[in-house]
């Protein structure tokens, strides 16, 4: 058994495809329907995605995954963002190494990227600690929650 098998992060226990090709360790990202290289960020963001599917039903089609976005003309790559039914970005969510520490910097990047995107919800998780909030655009600012909104269809 492999480090990220063995890594137990702090979500439910899903059915996560693995695999050894020449001595490199793979996952299945079951939004982009390929293998990737296993990394702790990667082993976070697929926990992540499961989490939004298995525990809030969400569907896979409605997540995209590291796509590029522009913020104040530079190019950048979000984690996560979840549409609603209309296709608007309706959750984003930030992804870091499990070693990485959560704080006010992660926060920055993530209402940075929000700025360009407009989610109501936003998600910050290292795999161990999970953050939840929603966007007071009227207030401008951001409340804490216990837990993103489940999908009602």
């Amino acid at each position: 058994m492999h480090f990220y098998k063995m890594l137990k992060l702090n979500f439910p226990d899903y059915n996560i495809k693995t695999k050894i090709i020449k001595n490199k360790f793979f996952v299945f990202d079951r939004v982009r329907k390929k293998w990737l290289k296993i990394t702790p960020e990667e082993w976070v963001r697929v926990h992540c995605v499961n989490y939004l599917i298995e525990d809030l039903g969400y569907l896979e089609s409605w997540i995209r995954i590291e796509q590029e976005i522009k913020i104040n003309n530079l190019k950048k790559r979000f984690d996560i963002v979840v549409t609603g039914s209309d296709f608007k970005p309706y959750i984003l969510v930030e992804c870091k190494a499990h070693s990485v520490r959560i704080n006010q910097n992660t926060f920055d990047q993530i209402t940075r990227y929000n700025i360009e995107l407009s989610c109501p919800f936003l998600m910050i998780s290292n795999g161990l600690d999970h953050y939840f909030c929603k966007v007071n655009d009227r207030k401008k600012h951001i409340d804490f929650i216990e837990k993103l909104p489940e999908y009602r269809s």
